[in-house]
């Protein structure tokens, strides 16, 4: 689809235009201003400009304006333009118009970009196209004349975010048999490097003369061997300490031999979605020349089950040489990102490190799904700056606590720590992350539970049904805000 920004108010077709709740005057519309018409249209059609209500009009000269509610003025912001962009977008497809216009009071690269992120599609391996459906081939945004040159100039920014969501959405969505570990690694290289990021790809002999029994125990009941593959861009001085961005990619769980129920099993192929949040982050990084250094490395496997699967009570050594007494083959994410954030931080000595995984389930019930992801850190600059960043970009994290009494839950008897509590300890979710704690060293970390956000079953205003890309606008937001240098 065609996302332009423009200041000229074309000979239009289809003209959308806005209207505050209670408000006497169409906004920015340039038609329809008449207060005695929108008087008309609120008294016959109850169009009061409620947040997301829509109005169409019939001109006399057969063009369609095409009213849409943008709720309380004292409310209206970037994440309410965001909106807006992604529900005209899906209105136009709705009533089947190809091209529009868009005429609104507000940030016309916010609201060009929600129409962006809505019209995101996976239809690969579709073999007919759905009759029914008509696809919106253009939209234009107005801007006035001041302001255009930002907004394109922002747009373009922000397009490249969406380029890196799109690509996370993408990975996400693929299927297991299309999506494993060496397939996968092949795609990240592709990918990125032809936006300047180095990539590195570490096959199972690698690993294992370094020593990544976690992670290699994770994959040992798989056909498919992994991979541990790190994306370095480099966009400030070589003395700048790296940032690094670490990511569960399991390609697909099964549970291994603490098998998980056939019901809602295929759903498993997105517990890769915080490696591919990763992914999209270093591209979105890439594509607008951050001026940062930073560092993305995602651990890559098949949770599978065969006869030489890990099994219940294995002792396997971790690469920090820590032994890990394995209790749950399902309690897999934590294992190979332990190898992985060792790894990251003894190689590349980070600013900080934040992983992302969809880890637990129990922070699915701690939050529910969709509104907020859990947060788990050992610093708290850099969990509220997290904070701060998610509820600009709309990607809400809560945080949880963890303390010495929670990490002695998961000493074992026999090694150096166990990979579940005992049964009935609860706190699923905190201690999956005093897990992943023992492998940080003195890094400051952060740690994002992401199970409950990292898909949707019904889509959002800026986002269709299934993966949602969690994280990448997050972690954009936190890297522009503090992180990123202004020479």
């Amino acid at each position: 689809m065609k996302i332009t920004i423009s200041k000229v108010l074309p000979d239009f077709e289809t003209l959308v235009v806005g209207l505050f709740e209670d408000g006497e005057f169409i906004s920015n519309g340039r038609v329809l201003q008449d207060k005695q018409i929108i008087n008309r249209i609120k008294k016959f059609s109850h169009f009061n400009g409620g947040f997301g209500e829509f109005f169409s009009v019939a001109l006399s000269d057969g063009k369609n304006v095409i009213i849409v509610g943008l709720g309380k003025r004292d409310e209206w912001n970037e994440n309410k333009e965001l909106s807006v962009g992604g529900k005209i977008y899906c209105e136009l497809g709705r009533l089947k118009i190809k091209q529009a216009t868009v005429s609104i009071e507000g940030s016309a690269e916010n609201i060009a970009y929600g129409a962006f992120l809505r019209s995101f599609k996976f239809d690969k391996y579709k073999t007919k196209k759905d009759e029914e459906i008509t696809e919106v081939e253009e939209i234009m945004v107005l801007a006035k004349d001041e302001q255009l040159n930002n907004a394109e100039k922002s747009f373009e920014h922000l397009r490249q975010e969406g380029e890196g969501i799109f690509l996370a959405r993408t990975f996400i969505t693929e299927p297991p048999n299309v999506l494993y570990p060496e397939s996968y690694a092949d795609c990240i290289k592709s990918e990125l490097t032809k936006f300047g990021l180095e990539i590195e790809v570490l096959d199972k002999k690698q690993m294992e003369k370094k020593k990544m029994g976690a992670l290699l125990g994770v994959a040992q009941g798989s056909s498919k061997e992994p991979k541990l593959v790190v994306i370095r861009w480099n966009g400030a001085s070589k003395e700048q300490k790296p940032i690094a961005f670490v990511g569960k990619g399991i390609t697909f769980d099964t549970g291994g031999v603490s098998l998980k129920p056939s019901r809602g099993m295929e759903s498993m192929k997105y517990d890769m979605a915080g490696s591919a949040a990763v992914v999209g982050v270093m591209r979105t990084l890439a594509g607008r020349k951050a001026k940062i250094n930073a560092v993305g490395v995602v651990a890559l496997a098949e949770n599978a089950v065969d006869g030489s699967a890990q099994r219940p009570s294995d002792v396997v050594t971790s690469m920090s040489g820590q032994t890990i007494e394995v209790l749950n083959t399902d309690a897999e994410g934590r294992l190979v990102l332990a190898d992985a954030l060792w790894y990251t931080q003894d190689r590349f000595a980070p600013k900080f490190m934040v992983d992302l995984a969809t880890l637990t389930g129990a922070i699915v019930v701690a939050l529910g799904n969709n509104e907020y992801a859990g947060l788990f850190s050992n610093n708290d600059e850099l969990a509220n700056r997290l904070v701060e960043a998610g509820n600009e970009a709309n990607e809400k994290l809560w945080r949880f606590p963890m303390n010495e009494t929670y990490d002695k839950i998961i000493d074992s008897p026999i090694a150096d720590v166990q990979n579940i509590a005992p049964t009935g300890s609860g706190g699923d979710s905190i201690m999956a992350a005093q897990f992943l704690q023992r492998f940080v060293n003195d890094t400051c970390w952060a740690h994002l539970d992401i199970a409950g956000t990292a898909w949707h079953e019904k889509g959002t205003d800026i986002s269709p049904r299934g993966a949602v890309g969690f994280g990448v606008r997050l972690l954009n937001k936190l890297v522009e805000k503090y992180y990123e240098t202004s020479d």
